[in-house]
């Protein structure tokens, strides 16, 4: 192998996976004059159905480091509370308009916008490179110690020399498979989901976000600037029946949860415009060995319940760049800096899980069966929006869950 080599690269930190995690943590050990690699598997930022919310706590980091308002300045949406579609009509739970803070929305951006901003931001800094369409196979390893990668390209194999070497690279990380370390189940999500697209429509709801619960089967409409990125979720083990059913029926459910959306689902006529996810929550014992640490989902799958994936994985590079920049400057990592990384997100990533996991098992899929028509809110739900003092309570609660375990930048 090492003959096929065409080169040996060297820096101080190699980042595998230029997702939102693996991106925010080089730009911020750039700025801290720390040469780093991020290295990404394809050729450009752009793929289809991935996380489009940039919640508040992500504002703030930005914000800490000057980037903010410049993100802002891209076109982008504002997700201010939620409508949910319910057989008393729709009705508007959640209201982030009263829930504090400088920024009392969610952003959606596509994530290739987002990636494509922290990247060229990073550039700015001469220890920073990126290199797209480098595919890592294989550790490289001494003494028990991880000291860099080996990535194909189209030119063919190179090896890239690093005293730390960062798996970001998502829920089917490569990095971790080559590492050995395997993720354990952090209880069962009891759902999957169908993701697409619909056109927008005038008189289509201003919020950015509406949910439709029904028996055993739901919808989440996210806003985008033309059309609506749609969730259809479902009872998990079921999308080989849902197939069997046909594209007819699908569509069907889904007028019959949305009765605005029924002129649009022709539209929907082949399974290749839907995107499948088998929804799976997951988390490593050990985010680390030497020389090597995991973050975002790498090292703790998060259900798409609230959209915290991004949000998450950009925290754990926020904590792993304020506790490792240091360490990295001064060429003397030790494992205890790797562990006390884990140990500063393991927590409220736990609890975060945990919460994800109980919310739907005491909703949609409580029964763990089917049924017609959308469900009818508990009375007290239903009266929160017609209480002044109540009415944003549900989204001062929801925020607060969206903000738990805020980092903020160091240095």
């Amino acid at each position: 192998m090492a003959d096929d080599i065409l080169d040996v690269q060297r820096t101080t930190c190699a980042v595998v996976g230029g997702g939102p995690g693996g991106a925010m943590l080089a730009l911020l050990l750039a700025r801290r004059g720390v040469p780093v690699t991020l290295l990404e598997a394809h050729k450009d930022f752009d793929r289809d159905f991935r996380g489009d919310t940039i919640h508040p706590s992500i504002l703030q980091i930005l914000d800490e480091i000057g980037l903010a308002d410049a993100l802002l300045q891209l076109p982008h949406g504002k997700q201010r509370g939620a409508v949910i579609q319910t057989a008393d009509g729709p009705i508007k739970l959640i209201d982030f308009t009263r829930a504090g803070g400088r920024w009392p929305y969610i952003v959606m951006m596509p994530q290739v916008r987002f990636l494509e901003f922290i990247t060229e931001q990073a550039q700015r800094y001469p220890s920073f490179h990126l290199i797209l369409g480098a595919d890592v196979r294989r550790l490289v390893e001494e003494d028990g110690t991880v000291v860099g990668v080996r990535y194909l390209s189209e030119d063919g194999w190179h090896e890239l020399r690093a005293l730390l070497t960062v798996g970001a690279d998502g829920r089917f990380s490569k990095v971790r498979h080559l590492a050995g370390i395997h993720p354990v189940p952090s209880g069962e999500p009891p759902m999957d989901v169908l993701w697409f697209r619909l056109p927008k429509e005038p008189g289509d709801p201003q919020d950015s976000v509406a949910g439709a619960p029904g028996r055993g089967r739901g919808i989440v409409m996210l806003s985008r600037p033309n059309d609506w990125q749609i969730g259809y979720i479902f009872a998990k083990g079921g999308y080989q029946r849902l197939r069997a059913a046909g594209i007819e029926t699908l569509r069907g459910s889904i007028a019959e949860l949305v009765p605005w959306l029924a002129g649009r689902v022709g539209l929907l006529s082949d399974w290749h415009q839907l995107a499948f996810l088998s929804v799976e929550a997951n988390r490593c014992r050990r985010w680390y060995k030497p020389g090597l640490l995991l973050i975002g989902d790498a090292a703790h799958v998060m259900s798409p319940a609230g959209g915290v994936g991004i949000n998450y994985a950009i925290q754990d590079a926020v904590a792993a760049a304020n506790r490792l920049a240091g360490p990295l400057l001064k060429g003397e990592l030790h494992l205890r800096d790797l562990a006390a990384v884990q140990r500063r997100r393991e927590r409220v990533t736990r609890l975060v899980q945990a919460v994800q996991s109980a919310l739907p098992r005491r909703g949609l899929f409580r029964s763990g069966r089917e049924g017609s028509g959308t469900i009818r809110l508990p009375w007290f739900l239903r009266l929160l929006p017609r209480v002044p003092l109540l009415r944003y309570l549900p989204g001062w609660l929801m925020m607060r869950f969206l903000n738990l375990g805020t980092e903020h930048v160091e240095g």
